[in-house]
């Protein structure tokens, strides 16, 4: 098998990834989209890319790249902030997913597309990008502001959501129409949820022991065979092998040796992930854009718009400001990776083709929106309180340079020393004014004393 000019197209596609990344960066661009371009460009329904080349050659490797995305998600789940703050995540978290879905799942039946399809569309409206997200709070240099504790507990609220949703998703695309069979489905789905998430929480330390490696080599098949493994057994099951790669990644999360893991698998992850999104522009065909132009842009307004309310209603509930809520609106709008598993599970269940130009189209917009505005959220909140350039004003006009207190300070010095000067003279206090001879004429005898000694 001669695969040289496949690898070539592939290894110059990588590298317009990255030029095209370099670039993304100077508008605080995250990756995905521009993955998804890179793809869209050597897809074969555009014939813009000069060399021909077959996804086919990168589905594999595709795989390998949703598995890692959701094995990460599971892996940096924090049980201790969800179980530790368990009752006011479920309120903040859970408003803004009942807000977005409930709405959502309105305007995937208003589309027309199908019942399966509203479910999707609603599942794609309803949830932020976890991996934007949390990659726009550090570059934003937003970890220290006070809604951030929130924005990332409403993220961690979405991951259970997104197992769950998942589980029942998968069943819903099965095909199963009876009764009983659909039952016992998601009986299954859920006894595997609740199975390893039980293991996650109590469990940690005795599968810890399968870890103790010094061989980072050994170490990183071990953890690998796990996700692919689990993937495999999530597929099986019928809960997708997104989920269960999820799942054991909550499992090695919990475990001692979560750092290590966190610190190979990441690097993975963004090289395997690059080649999921890659695969998914290659399938994109740009010709089907104009039939979902117009719900894609109502799509688009109704997340604005939802985040803005839901925003700063998750603000309100955990006692902060209205410029919190816009940073937090801005930030949790960013749609991602979640709408394009969605819309690959909807392609391989056969549903309606409009399903994954929909998402693409919509991933592309709201990642390229969400972190312009996330970077300029506080000009934005500025902007529409109309208060922040009063006060930058007027802090402007109060606050005075140190120097020049200083000189005021010996004018008025002065001022008041000539005052009281005047007041003496008109009260005939003729020694001060005796005194005050003596000390100029002092002052010009060490003036002339230091001319001397300059010219010797």
């Amino acid at each position: 098998m001669h695969l040289g000019e496949d690898l070539i197209v592939l290894g110059i596609l990588l590298l317009v990834a990255y030029v095209l990344g370099r670039l993304g960066r100077l508008v605080s661009l995250p990756a995905i989209p521009i993955y998804m371009i890179v793809g869209l460009l050597a897809s074969p329904h555009t014939g813009w890319f000069p060399l021909n080349f077959e996804s086919h050659y990168i589905e594999l490797i595709a795989i390998f790249g949703l598995i890692l995305l959701l094995f990460n998600l599971g892996l940096e789940f924090d049980q201790d902030e969800f179980f530790g703050n368990f009752g006011k995540l479920i309120v903040s978290g859970g408003s803004y997913i009942v807000i977005n879905m409930g709405v959502g799942l309105i305007f995937g039946f208003m589309v027309g597309w199908g019942t399966r399809e509203a479910l999707i569309i609603a599942g794609m409206t309803a949830t932020s990008s976890s991996a934007i997200v949390t990659k726009l709070l550090i570059e934003l240099r937003r970890l220290p502001n006070t809604e951030t504790p929130m924005i990332l507990g409403v993220t961690v609220v979405e991951d259970i959501f997104i197992a769950i949703y998942l589980a029942i998703v998968s069943v819903v695309l099965s095909g199963e129409t009876d009764f009983w069979p659909v039952v016992g489905k998601l009986a299954v789905a859920f006894a595997f949820l609740v199975v390893m998430f039980t293991i996650a929480r109590w469990g940690g330390r005795f599968v810890s022991r399968l870890f103790r490696t010094k061989d980072d080599e050994l170490f990183t098949i071990l953890f690998f065979g796990f996700a692919v493994l689990f993937a495999g057994i999530g597929e099986i099951l019928g809960v997708t092998d997104a989920i269960g790669a999820f799942l054991i990644g909550l499992v090695l999360g919990a475990t001692k040796y979560r750092k290590k893991i966190e610190q190979i698998a990441i690097p993975l992850r963004d090289v395997f992930a690059a080649f999921f999104f890659l695969n998914f522009g290659l399938a994109l065909d740009p010709a089907k854009f104009p039939s979902v132009l117009l719900p894609v842009l109502i799509a688009v307004v109704m997340t604005i718009v939802l985040n803005i309310g839901a925003g700063q209603f998750v603000a309100w509930i955990n006692g902060l400001g209205v410029q919190a809520g816009i940073n937090t609106t801005v930030i949790l709008q960013n749609r991602g990776e979640f709408a394009l598993i969605l819309a690959t599970l909807s392609l391989a269940a056969g549903l309606d083709e409009r399903i994954q130009p929909f998402a693409g189209l919509y991933v592309l917009i709201m990642a390229v929106i969400g972190p312009i505005l996330a970077a300029n959220s506080e000009k934005i909140g500025a902007m529409i309180l109309r208060s922040g350039p009063k006060r930058e004003r007027k802090r402007k006009k109060t606050a005075r340079d140190p120097m020049l207190d200083e000189e005021i300070a010996l004018v008025e010095a002065a001022t008041a020393d000539f005052d009281a000067r005047a007041e003496r003279r008109n009260t005939g206090a003729d020694e001060t004014q005796q005194a005050v001879d003596r000390i100029v004429e002092q002052a010009m005898q060490q003036r002339d004393t230091s001319g001397e000694r300059e010219r010797d």
